[in-house]
């Protein structure tokens, strides 16, 4: 029945594709909720009236922040050669797109981060303060259990866009189901190649989107 309706389609280059997609996005999103976090955390602290308050450190790294999640992510894969080619040895394969795909990602959940932080009440964290609370006691036992639920929410939507970054990254050869369906499928006009990769990227996308739903739910105790 499948050999009829994707006749084209080489089911175990479909396997290797599906994971290197997998693989792609699993590196990338634990990275990047490392990064995001602590870039994230580091914004909310040197905000005004925050335990690090400091002007300069906030309007910097907001700036990068801002810039890195402007620029388009085709944009950055090409922009990011040289420094991919100096740090992997490489322009090609699944770890040559790791570089583009954090440094695109990192910022964009920072972001969200920062907005989750800000979320919280402030009367705990003055709480924590008035009673001598360490700034990575707060940071461990008040910052990051109150804004849990919004953490999880941010990076499964971080972890939905970075598959289809991986999908843009296999343009230009960094493997995955976006490659397959590049070199494989539109280039050859094989269409059912193409279908056969956007409903696997479609079932990846919905297993990390229940995956996080359901830890968000649990975590939440409103």
């Amino acid at each position: 029945m499948l050999s009829q309706l994707f006749p084209n389609v080489k089911w175990e280059t479909m396997s290797e594709a599906t994971y290197q997609t997998i693989y792609m996005t699993s590196v990338s999103t634990v990275i990047t909720l490392i990064l995001g976090l602590a870039i994230g955390i580091l914004l909310f602290l040197t905000s005004p009236n925050q335990m690090w308050a400091n002007k300069i450190v906030h309007f910097l790294t907001g700036s990068l922040v801002n810039i890195f999640r402007s620029i388009p992510f085709i944009v950055l894969i090409i922009l990011l050669i040289p420094f991919t080619k100096f740090l992997v040895g490489t322009i090609r394969g699944t770890n040559a797109a790791l570089p583009a795909l954090i440094i695109g990602a990192a910022p964009f959940y920072a972001r969200m981060v920062l907005i989750a932080l800000r979320e919280i009440d402030k009367g705990v964290i003055e709480a924590a303060r008035s009673m001598g609370a360490k700034t990575s006691t707060i940071i461990f036992k008040v910052l990051i259990p109150e804004s849990l639920p919004a953490l999880i929410s941010g990076i499964t939507v971080t972890a939905v866009a970075l598959v289809g970054y991986t999908a843009m990254a296999g343009i230009i050869g960094a493997g995955g189901l976006g490659n397959l369906a590049f070199i494989e499928g539109f280039q050859r006009s094989r269409d059912d190649v193409v279908l056969m990769s956007t409903i696997v990227i479609l079932v990846i996308v919905f297993v990390i989107q229940w995956i996080g739903d359901a830890i968000t739910a649990r975590t939440d105790k409103r």
